[in-house]
């Protein structure tokens, strides 16, 4: 018996990105700069003892000095993929923490947001969720992909929440899927697709909105409620 062949996807491959800057409302994404950003990234990162907590599940950090940081910045600075951006807070211009774009595979549409860290005080923010945001939605809506993907150390309780927060599906765990700093990591993986982006960046939007907020700052609507809300989600 002949198989039927497999239907034809009716898709372009995917772009590549750039080191143009991603910016948005609250926050702005910039290409690595080691003069304007390696101090305060430091400094944001390190101070009162921060860096135990934030390097935690990453390969690299805590740094012993801002020598050692500057050098391993201008290598992450150089590299093409993983593609590192610096998250500035918009209105202060204030780096406060790092991701990158990583895993690229534009032939098959599929591309991963790693190597987050975000500063204690950009932590469970407005600007860190819009961070977020800026490059699912550069990812899907400027550059074509068909898969985002986030993994993170499968112990990385506080990953885990922010991957289903945002809205990305856990598939499951690759066991002994790595080795970093000497102990054993496995990974959790989860993934958001293009035809599941429509509601999900409208539950970023909504939830992002300046009416979502009080004078103070505080949220009215978390983005799981509006998400859950959306027809398809």
């Amino acid at each position: 018996m002949v198989k039927p062949p497999l239907d034809a996807l009716d898709w372009t491959p995917a772009k590549q990105p750039d080191r143009t800057p991603l910016v948005g409302t609250t926050v702005r994404l910039e290409p690595i700069d080691l003069e304007r950003h390696a101090r305060p990234l430091f400094a944001a990162s390190h101070q009162d003892g921060a860096g135990e907590l934030l390097f935690r599940y990453l390969p690299y950090g805590p740094f012993a000095g801002i020598g050692d940081f500057k050098t391993w910045l201008e290598q992450r600075a150089a590299s093409a993929d993983p593609l590192f951006f610096c998250v500035t807070d918009a209105a202060t211009g204030s780096p406060q923490g790092m991701a990158a774009f990583m895993r690229m595979a534009p032939e098959h549409g599929v591309i991963e947001i790693g190597h987050i860290w975000f500063s204690p005080s950009l932590q469970r923010t407005r600007q860190a969720t819009e961070a977020i945001y800026l490059m699912a939605r550069h990812a899907f809506d400027e550059l074509g992909y068909r898969r985002l993907e986030w993994k993170c150390d499968a112990l990385n309780e506080s990953s885990r929440r922010a991957a289903e927060r945002f809205g990305f599906t856990f598939e499951g765990v690759f066991r002994q899927h790595l080795v970093v700093k000497g102990h054993n990591r496995d990974t959790a993986w989860f993934s958001i697709l293009d035809g599941e982006w429509p509601p999900i960046r409208a539950a970023f939007e909504a939830w992002l909105a300046p009416e979502n907020f009080d004078e103070s700052g505080a949220q009215g609507r978390s983005l799981g409620e509006i998400r859950a809300g959306l027809v398809g989600c």
